[in-house]
């Protein structure tokens, strides 16, 4: 999910993508700022550019 909002989707695009609510969503979001300690859309993409890629 997170990756998703990083790439630029939006709270709707997501929910549909992981079919589930956007509320849903929201309250995901909610959380991972939290744990990540950031605050905007912005900062969850900063994050991911900055982070090492993991190979699947």
């Amino acid at each position: 999910m997170a990756q998703l909002v990083a790439a630029g989707a939006t709270n709707q695009q997501t929910a549909l993508d992981l079919f589930i609510s956007v509320k849903t969503v929201q309250y995901h979001l909610t959380h991972i700022y939290a744990k990540l300690g950031i605050r905007s859309r912005s900062e969850l993409a900063a994050r991911f550019r900055e982070a090492p890629r993991v190979e699947d």
